[in-house]
């Protein structure tokens, strides 16, 4: 994060901005496939059709210390926008901040819902990362034992053994596996059709190791694929239901869930999401996400991510010593990730957290150690999968830790 933002202290409730131009940009964008900069730059381009002038609300909380308020409303009041049609975010411990902008659907206009649900991308692999160091501590799986025991028959003799500790902290070695598409572009033509986890991680098998166990950290979906199969081995259970069971309901997560295999959709109130595809901004909410798996086909809202947040850096999720690796880098060059989470530092802070995307969707989670700055955002980013997901961290991550 290079750029400076500012650091005004006062606290306010934003009035309300209107978005009319920007809407109508988007529907005809949507209507006639008209080329990105032009579906905002030009008010013309919106067709006699186009909804009424919207309004597009930003609240906030009162805030007397902690984020920079100013700079998160200024993020958040500009939207829809050519990167993001609406934007989540929950700002807590040293003060709290709320601030919910942008549009639930742009042909017609209706205004963001501040409790929608979202795919929250690769923030799964900490529910992940928790389930097995839960089973870890109850003596149901060895961190230091490997797949080839766990999973007998998963991996060739070509692979040393790997353990679930180097799987946690993405130093296993094992390569990419398969997928429908490289890019939003390429699997949008893909995005109703399934793809196994054990089909993922059969490709990646046939490749071969990348490197030797526990000698680099690779981040990737492919470690959390294989733990998701570990955790529905140990447990004879679904990994979906395990997620129930063991972290939404204990913490209250009533809008949490992943979806049946095979499912496109969100159910219950939802922003929609969309990409910009050769020049057109596409409708992108409806995909089939069976291969992400336990790395990344969480359903959630910004309010049972913060109760999540708070409740694993608390101690309520995954006890000592396990929590601790979640906060432990491996002894390998250029390390960052624990177990599933990133270590940050922004303005001087050590934060922890995890980002996630998939198409139309960008999330985060991010803390202290000692909670006194939490951040859970959620933001509808046309370009998700590419740049969108490092330009929503700098838009708002950067002042939700700025003091």
């Amino acid at each position: 994060m290079r750029r400076t933002l500012g650091t005004g202290t006062s606290s306010r409730t934003l009035r309300t901005r209107r978005t009319a131009l920007v809407a109508a940009g988007l529907v005809a964008a949507l209507a006639a496939g008209a080329s990105a900069a032009p579906a905002f730059a030009a008010p013309a381009s919106a067709s006699a059709a186009s909804p009424a002038p919207v309004s597009a609300k930003v609240t906030s909380d009162k805030v007397t210390s902690g984020p920079d308020a100013e700079a998160l409303s200024a993020a958040l009041a500009g939207l829809p926008d050519h990167d993001a049609t609406a934007a989540l975010l929950r700002v807590g411990g040293d003060g709290s901040w709320r601030g919910t902008a942008g549009v639930r659907d742009v042909r017609t206009g209706a205004p963001a819902l501040e409790n929608a649900r979202f795919r929250a991308g690769s923030v799964t692999k900490v529910v992940t990362a928790a389930i097995v160091l839960q089973l870890a501590a109850e003596g149901r799986i060895d961190l230091d034992g490997t797949v080839q025991r766990y999973l007998p028959g998963l991996l060739t003799e070509d692979f040393e053994p790997i353990t679930v500790r180097q799987l946690l902290n993405y130093t296993s070695g094992l390569r990419p596996g398969a997928s429908l598409g490289d890019t939003v572009e390429e699997g949008f033509a893909h995005r109703f059709e399934t793809l196994t986890p054990r089909q993922v991680v059969a490709a990646s098998v046939a490749e071969g190791p990348a490197y030797a166990p526990g000698t680099r950290q690779t981040y990737g979906n492919i470690h959390y694929t294989v733990l998701g199969l570990l955790i529905e081995k140990v447990t004879g259970d679904s990994y979906a239901h395990q997620a129930q069971v063991r972290i939404f309901r204990p913490l209250g997560m009533r809008h949490s869930s992943f979806p049946a295999a095979g499912d496109t959709g969100i159910h219950g109130p939802h922003n929609r999401g969309y990409d910009w595809i050769d020049g057109k901004l596409v409708d992108v909410t409806d995909w089939n996400m069976t291969d992400r798996f336990a790395a990344g086909d969480l359903i959630s809202t910004t309010a049972d991510l913060e109760r999540f947040l708070v409740g694993l850096f608390r101690g309520r999720v995954v006890p000592e010593p396990q929590l601790d690796e979640m906060f432990t880098l491996p002894h390998v060059p250029d390390a960052h990730y624990g177990a599933a989470l990133e270590r940050i530092e922004l303005n001087g802070k050590v934060v922890w957290g995890k980002g996630g995307s998939r198409p139309g969707y960008t999330a985060a989670i991010a803390a202290t150690r000692d909670l006194s700055r939490t951040l859970v955002y959620s933001v509808n980013s046309t370009d998700a999968k590419g740049d969108g997901q490092q330009a929503a961290a700098e838009r708002f991550a950067f002042p939700a830790f700025n003091r």
